[in-house]
Parts: C-alpha cells; structure tokens; sequence
C-alpha cells in the first residue's frame, strides 16, 4: 500500500510540475524540481497544451460573442501568451538571435545566453506574432460567419502536439551545450518517456475531438473521419517540427532549452494554420 502511494504520488509531483513549468496557472503546490520530476514530467507536456487550448477555446467563444474579430483575436493572443508566461516566446527570441547572427557555433550558443535580446530575435518575435494574430482573427471571423464552431474546435489540438514535439525533440536530439543550463535537466529523458507522452496526446485528441463531432457518441472512435484528423496532425507535426528541429541542430550542434520553446512557438503557428486551411467536412 505504502509503495502504491508513493508511486502515484511520484507521478503526480511530475503532473504539477509540467503545469507549473509550461503554464502559469495558478497551483499553489511545491515541488521539489529534481532531475526525475523533470524526467518525469514531459509524459504530461501534452495534458498541460490539452487544459490551455479548452481555456483559448471557451475564451475564443465568449470573445467572438461580445466582440468584433480583430480585438477579440488581440486579446486571446494575450491570453495565449499569458498562459505561458511567456516562456516558449523567450526561447525563439534567443534561439533567433543566436541562428540568425550566422557566427560560429560557439558564438551562437553564447548569443543565446545572453539575457539580453537583439535585434533578430525582435524582428523574428514580432512577425511570430504578427502571424499568430491574423490566424486567431481568421478564425474568430469564420466562427462569426458561420455560427458555428464545428471544426474550429480543433485549436485544442494546437497546443497538446506542439508540446508533444518538444517531448520529442528532448530525446531525438543531442543536447547542444556541454555546460550546464536549464535544458540539461532533460537529458536523462528516454523512449518510455516518448510514448507516454505520445499516448496522453492521442487520447486528449481522440477523446475530445471524438466527443465534438459526434455529441460524445463512442461509435465516433471507430469513424475514419476521426482517424485521419488525428493521423493528419501527427504527421503534420512530426514533418513540420523534424525540419525546425534538424536545421537547428545543424547550426548549433544539438537543441537547448532554448530552441525547444522556439519549436513549440513554430509549431503553434503551422498547427494553426493547418486548422484554418484544412476544411474537413463530415458525412
């Protein structure tokens, strides 16, 4: 019995810290932030992305009600930042400044621990956001055509597989530098860890999507149509983030906690452009 609660509550510590890491949800626990709660942690990255895109989908909802599209898309990528603290923008301005400064590798990784931010990582930032703004806006102003949020519900998958991908692109990659840094605490990350997350992140995806398009009707989880949304985004993640992450590596040597938090922002944004573009329609 002992060994059971303790076992549950290892894995819960690790649950708290992945919201507590990603999100700035308010969790008044605290953890002890040791290399296994890190280790740990990443199997429940895709469950941290699953709560923040149900909180943008309700607010998107009660914005597009009150609001015109443009301010609502203005602040529900507040909101979006907010959630995150900011985190993952951090990581691309850093990793921008030091890729785009095409200095020798070395001199880039300095770059990027630099505290302060340049030039690039600015310019990169703003058109990040600039992007992420007129996608938030299309959809708001689709939801207010049509009146009805059908397939818009999709953006709750948006952030559950950019997360995943940073699970990922931990283990699929070598870590870039040999000191220590925040990144590092994620080297002992293995395979298990991988598909653990792997497996949160399609059921999150299944079971909700599942439950918008068919009212909650289990049948839908043996509908085709539901199988290739869910195959759809995972390849749509794993070619858009393996050609992020691989052209990273080739310029630094290996990712940092940096570029990590840039794959996710990427990723974001392709995610979310795929839910705009890629109309499916259901029989």
């Amino acid at each position: 019995m002992h060994t059971a609660r303790a076992f549950v509550l290892d894995w819960l510590r690790a649950c708290i810290a992945a919201f507590q890491f990603l999100t700035r949800l308010p969790i008044p626990v605290q953890i002890d932030y040791t290399e296994r709660v890190f280790r740990r942690s990443v199997v429940f990255y895709p469950l941290a992305g699953f709560v923040m895109g149900l909180l943008l989908l309700l607010a998107g909802k009660g914005l597009g009600i009150i609001l015109p599209p443009m301010p609502a898309a203005a602040l529900l990528l507040s909101l979006w930042v907010v959630l995150s603290g900011g985190l993952h923008l951090d990581g691309l301005m850093d990793t921008a400044d030091g890729i785009l400064s095409h200095r020798p590798r070395e001199q880039m990784l300095e770059i990027m621990k630099d505290s302060r931010v340049g030039a690039m990582g600015v310019i990169v930032c703003v058109l990040h956001l600039l992007l992420k703004f007129s996608l938030l806006y299309t959809w708001l102003d689709h939801l207010v055509d049509s009146g009805s949020w059908g397939n818009s519900c999709l953006i709750v998958v948006v952030p559950i597989w950019s997360r995943w991908f940073m699970v990922l692109a931990i283990y699929g990659w070598p870590y870039a530098r040999k000191d220590s840094g925040l990144g590092s605490l994620f080297r002992s990350v293995r395979k298990g860890h991988v598909f653990a997350s792997l497996g949160v992140a399609l059921l999150a995806t299944t079971v909700f999507v599942g439950g918008t398009l068919r009212d909650g009707n289990v049948s839908v989880m043996f509908d085709s149509t539901l199988w290739i949304i869910v195959c759809g985004v995972v390849l749509g993640t794993l070619a858009a983030g393996w050609a992020f992450a691989a052209y990273m590596s080739s310029k630094l040597g290996g990712l940092t906690g940096d570029t990590y938090g840039a794959l996710n922002e990427l990723l974001e944004s392709v995610l979310l452009l795929g839910v705009i573009l890629v109309p499916i329609v259901y029989v």
